[in-house]
Formats: structure tokens, C-alpha cells, sequence
């Protein structure tokens, strides 16, 4: 079985994206083979293409461990530029797991794209404590139609990956939970290191970039827009009470056939 792949990249928030036509019988196995960094193709997660009736393309999202995630604003990101770059005009709509996004081409050059995403309106909830090994986390938990905790810090431990995965699993969260460790830097600027479900330390989140600037302009610490700095590079968010807008690139890496 030989099955193309086009890889991109947002932020260092990698995927590859193949069409559902060669989707086979085991998904998570499947994506689990092409997403190892040795074995495979590497990448954070696959998202696989099939018809929509109420957009232009329905994306499902495998985590690079086999789970299914109901969406990454980042892997979306990509698939717009996927299909825009296959000659798509510069506004897509792409049925997630969290329901349809909108994406609308703000600057291209060549392979380089970028793009406002409109995200749908998230919900915060009150902020609460985890007893932990670490001793207790206190965070804030915000849905972007996937679940994140957003753990504000004065600087990150030199041991945050540990810790991310330990609340990531809590028992609290009985589907798991991304984690973000968010530094307040301005008036208009956070820092953010995530910790993803089913995929572990990412480079950039889409979605956690969201709720990351969602918690903070909640709890007052920051006021939008905001500029979302992360390993990966830089994204900014959009949020006045309705819904939230993401703005960030998405680029076409590379594209070839893995002998599955």
C-alpha cells in the first residue's frame, strides 16, 4: 500500500494530511505508523480528509498515539492551506469535530500561507486546584470545543513537561485535557508552552493558543488583541466576549508516498 501524504507545518505544530480515499480499515493504527519520528513520515497528528455536505472539506484529526481529537486550530490551518494551495479560493470552511471553521487568507508567498480563523466562542469556567506529585496545580478550564487547563506561572519549571502530563492524565479529567503554562510578558503578549492530549510536548497549539489568551483576558491579566509567543513561533488572538479569531501561518513542507 503506498499512500500519499502533503506535509505542513503551523508554528512547528506538525501534520500530515491525506485524503479519506486512502483511509484504511484501522485508522489509529495506521496514523500511529506514519506519525513516528524514526519509523515514519513524523508529525504531531494526521488529518484526514473526506466529503462534507456543509463545507468545503470535513477534517478528522488522529492524534500521533492513534486518538481521535475533535479538532486542532493549527491542523485546520494547515488543511485551508492544503486546499488553497490545490487551487481553492482564499476563503474555506472545514467541518471539525468541534463543528465548521472559517478560514479566510489574509497574505501568500509561494508555500507560505496565513490565515484569520474564526474559532466559535469558548467557554471558561472558574478556576480550580489538582493535587498533584508536583504538589498542586491551579488552573483555569476553557473549551475551544476540545478541553484545556491554562495554568498561569511566573516562569516555567524546568520540569514542565512532567508536570503537563501529569495533569494531562488526572483523574479529574476523565477525557484528558491539554495543558498550557502561560507567562504574562505585557499588556498584549503571553508565553506558552504546551502539553497536548494524546500527543504530548508541541511546539504551538492552535487551540491551546486560544484558551491560553481566553483565560488571560478573563482573569484581566491581559487585553486583546494578544500575541501568543510560543517555541514555534508567534500567533495572535482575538477575543472581545464572542466568538475568538486566531491569526497564524500554515506552511506546505512537503508532500510523497508512505510504503504502509
Amino acid at each position: 500500500m503506498k499512500v500519499p501524504f502533503t506535509k505542513a507545518s503551523a508554528c512547528g505544530n506538525d501534520f500530515l494530511i491525506i485524503d479519506g480515499m486512502h483511509a484504511p480499515a484501522d485508522l489509529a493504527e495506521f496514523s500511529r505508523r506514519i506519525c513516528d519520528r524514526h519509523n515514519g513520515v513524523g508529525a504531531d497528528g494526521v488529518e484526514w480528509l473526506f466529503p462534507a455536505s456543509d463545507a468545503d472539506i470535513h477534517a478528522r484529526l488522529i492524534n500521533a498515539d492513534g486518538s481521535e481529537a475533535e479538532i486542532s486550530g493549527n491542523g485546520t490551518r494547515c488543511v485551508a492551506a492544503y486546499l488553497v494551495s490545490n487551487g481553492h479560493a482564499g476563503k474555506v470552511a472545514i467541518r471539525t469535530g468541534a463543528g465548521v471553521k472559517h478560514c479566510e487568507l489574509i497574505a501568500r508567498e509561494e508555500h507560505r500561507f496565513e490565515f484569520e480563523m474564526e474559532m466559535g466562542k469558548p467557554q471558561v469556567g472558574d478556576a480550580f486546584s489538582l493535587k498533584v506529585a508536583f504538589g498542586q496545580a491551579h488552573g483555569t478550564p476553557v473549551s475551544m470545543g476540545n478541553p484545556h487547563y491554562v495554568v498561569f506561572v511566573k516562569e516555567f519549571s524546568s520540569d514542565w513537561q512532567s508536570e503537563g502530563a501529569e495533569i494531562g492524565r488526572h483523574h479529574d479529567f476523565k477525557q484528558g485535557v491539554n495543558v498550557e503554562f502561560v507567562r504574562v510578558t505585557g499588556q498584549n503578549d503571553i508565553e506558552v508552552r504546551f502539553y497536548e492530549r494524546g500527543v504530548g510536548e508541541t511546539q504551538s497549539s492552535g487551540t491551546g493558543s486560544c484558551a491560553s489568551a481566553v483565560a488571560a483576558i478573563a482573569a484581566g491579566h491581559v487585553n486583546s488583541p494578544v500575541k501568543v509567543h510560543a517555541p514555534g513561533g508567534t500567533q495572535v488572538v482575538r477575543w472581545t466576549g464572542g466568538s475568538v479569531f486566531l491569526r497564524g501561518p500554515a506552511q506546505l513542507v512537503c508532500g510523497g508516498k508512505f510504503f504502509g
